[in-house]
């Protein structure tokens, strides 16, 4: 059902007239970084509250720089032309530049300048094949890691239609300190390969794999598109509120709407995963072994964004997850969510779905240099006890940050951050409708009842060549229970239960060689501290260091 609405949809668009192609470019590409600090300098107007971007749009924010490439520093025009190699097959689309004869590169650089495995163009056709390779060293509580990752990746344009891209990459890590669970780290999270669930696996050992593509199309004011990726919402180094890659990619369509340059729209559904088991579903097959089969997950979410000036943007969204069964309804990207609910439910909390709002403000350039960034999240507010603290039960949480660049020194970014969540945020007592993939959180890694303080410096020497320090202080609650959350009054305070502290030190080092080919080196020291039955508290080290080397985004 889920498939054939999708590919519906994706079919009435394609019908119409002058559609091009879309690809969306990866999350961890350091042009996202880029046109934000020249952004952040009002050099540039770049939209990126909802990421990841078309590569298209970023070819056109490259050109527009190259044109004005006066108001560049020497480091930042050397950046500039690294990136317009990259995006060379964009910027020839925008300007209709067609390809007289077809050109193949294997193992070469392209016409453009940019080493790729394989690469063909013509004016029907483009496709570019990398492959996706790493290996990563390091030690955990002085215990060896290894890290080994590869597969392949591609993208391309068919015609003037379709655009479309694929990366798969499979991994294995080794070593008696291996992370397994990934519960209170921002790194994303991953399902472990079934076989070593039900056989076992060796205690120092995790094998996962990935695997994200999307295929869409663009026009004058709009895109669409299917797939399977990552959706970052909003601004935060130490971590994202709304939608992070905290959790695994799950499967989505996507539309964006840009009517007119002061006023863009957002809308996707998603298909997640709800690691809830549906024991009426289930059944036995023909080895006396069970056929599992996990209860449905849904989720939709829509944002408006208002640029009033140059520099400001304002977002307002709303999302909901709701479960068992699809329902079409959530479709209609201008559908106010909430209020449907409470038509579909008839008003019975246990037969509703779980709603959030989300709020956030951006401003670059108003102050020199300077971005200033917040958002807000709202997972449940009591309106009408708001003033009586008995009977409120207010979840929600918070972030507010602040970015100089080139102040005092030219090259150099200083940022600092504080979020605070409160109990309950991302929790919900129907499991089905947490605000959660695959047992993930879909926005901050922290979870709730917990606050941050983090800041960091970062200097890029020459172009692709950057090295960075940063701290970050955390204050951690219990996660509490769902008696605690919906009938405890008053709710909770903040930081209720046995507290955890934890404090951090990290730095890295990271060259890009050349396109996709990094070197990075990562240390990070963790002290924690953690209360006891007691009340005394505990404390431990925790120390990282990691080498990698790397081919593919």
């Amino acid at each position: 059902m889920r498939l054939f609405l999708s590919t519906i949809f994706f079919l009435l668009i394609i019908e119409s007239n002058s559609f091009s192609q879309v690809v969306y470019q990866p999350l961890n590409s350091d042009v996202y970084i880029f046109l934000s600090r020249l952004s952040q300098k009002g050099i540039i107007d770049f939209d990126d509250q909802i990421r990841p971007l078309s590569r298209k749009y970023i070819a056109e924010k490259l050109s527009e720089l190259e044109n004005i490439s006066d108001n560049l520093t020497s480091l930042e025009k050397q950046e500039l032309d690294f990136f317009l190699t990259d995006f060379g097959r964009e910027i020839d689309l925008l300007k209709n530049r067609g390809v007289e004869n077809p050109t193949v590169s294997t193992l070469a650089k392209d016409q453009f300048g940019r080493y790729r495995l394989f690469s063909y163009h013509d004016n029907l056709f483009t496709f570019n094949l990398s492959p996706v390779l790493g290996l990563e060293a390091g030690s955990r509580k002085n215990e060896r890691l290894i890290h080994i990752w590869n597969g392949v990746s591609f993208y391309g344009y068919l015609a003037d239609d379709i655009g479309f891209s694929f990366k798969f990459v499979d991994n294995s890590e080794k070593g008696n300190t291996v992370d397994k669970w990934r519960e209170f780290t921002p790194k994303t999270g991953f399902n472990q390969r079934n076989d070593q669930i039900i056989f076992g696996f060796p205690p120092d050992k995790v094998e996962y794999s990935e695997i994200n593509t999307n295929i869409g199309v663009d026009w004058s004011w709009g895109r669409f598109s299917a797939g399977k990726d990552f959706m970052e919402w909003g601004y935060g180094e130490s971590g994202l509120l709304v939608l992070s890659q905290k959790a695994p990619s799950f499967p989505f369509i996507r539309l964006d709407i840009n009517p007119v340059d002061w006023l863009s729209f957002n809308y996707f559904h998603g298909f997640l995963s709800s690691d809830v088991i549906d024991s009426n579903e289930t059944y036995y097959h023909q080895t006396n072994g069970e056929r599992i089969i996990f209860r449905e997950k849904y989720f939709a979410s829509h944002t408006l964004n208002i640029k009033p000036t140059k520099g400001l943007t304002i977002s307002l969204g709303e999302s909901i997850v709701y479960a068992d069964k699809f329902e079409f309804s959530y479709l209609f990207p201008l559908l106010f969510f909430r209020v449907n609910d409470h038509h579909l439910s008839r008003q019975i909390n246990e037969a509703g779905s779980n709603s959030q709002f989300f709020f956030s403000v951006s401003s670059r350039n108003h102050i020199k240099n300077t971005h200033l960034y917040g958002t807000l999240f709202i997972d449940e507010l009591t309106i009408s006890n708001i003033f009586d603290k008995e009977k409120q039960r207010n979840q929600f949480a918070f972030s507010l940050g602040a970015s100089v660049t080139d102040l005092p020194i030219d090259n150099l970014t200083l940022k600092i951050e504080y979020t605070k969540i409160y109990p309950f945020v991302y929790e919900h007592y129907i499991l089905t409708t947490t605000y959660q993939h695959a047992s993930y959180n879909l926005g901050h890694w922290m979870g709730s009842n917990g606050d941050l303080i983090y800041g960091s410096i970062n200097y890029r020497f020459l172009r692709g060549l950057q090295a960075s320090l940063w701290a970050q202080y955390i204050r951690k609650g219990d996660r509490g229970n769902a008696v605690l959350q919906y009938q405890t009054q008053p709710q909770p305070p903040f930081l209720f239960g046995l507290r955890k502290y934890y404090t951090y030190f990290g730095g890295s080092v990271k060259y890009e060689i050349f396109h996709e080919l990094f070197a990075k080196a990562d240390f990070q020291l963790m002290r924690s501290s953690e209360q006891q039955q007691d009340l005394s508290f505990s404390n431990s080290d925790l120390n990282e260091f990691y080498f990698s080397v790397y081919y593919g985004l």
